[in-house]
């Protein structure tokens, strides 16, 4: 059995997120999600729009997914040693470099395959494209809105 291991904030979930985890899927038999926690959003891109707990419930409920996991807030590999894949998928907009982590877990004693996964293109397929034109039509229609 291989076990794929994906990992993504899942902010506001939309069709690219789908995509990801379909095509991370298909890398294996089993999927396992690991969610950012609040902090670790914080940390590396914005202010959580949902809270952790409402997107591990989210990602949770996808069909593709075996199981799904709160990340860790420290060393990133301690969730990796706990949930040993064989495979880590990554999406394309992640910044981290394959060799790197490959060789960061063999030094922890871990032979896991890293693998960059297809960019999928859509209108609105990234959270932060979704808040920007949320906030521009409400920018747009805020006298609407508000009733005057």
């Amino acid at each position: 059995m291989t076990r794929v291991m994906a990992s993504g904030v899942f902010d506001i979930l939309h069709p690219g997120h789908l995509r990801y985890l379909q095509e991370a899927r298909e890398q294996g038999d089993e999927l396992v999600v690991v969610v950012a926690t609040d902090a670790t959003v914080r940390r590396r891109k914005h202010e959580p729009i949902t809270p952790e707990r409402m997107r591990l419930e989210l990602v949770s409920a996808l069909k593709m997914v075996d199981h799904a996991y709160l990340g860790t807030d420290g060393d990133m590999f301690t969730v990796v040693e706990r949930i040993r894949p064989d495979i880590i998928a990554l999406g394309y907009d992640q910044d981290f470099d394959e060799r790197q982590i490959e060789e960061a877990l063999r030094q922890r004693g871990l032979e896991v395959k890293v693998v960059r996964l297809s960019k999928h293109g859509e209108d609105l397929n990234g959270t932060r494209k979704i808040i920007s034109k949320i906030i521009d039509w409400y920018t747009t229609n805020r006298s609407k809105v508000e009733g005057g």
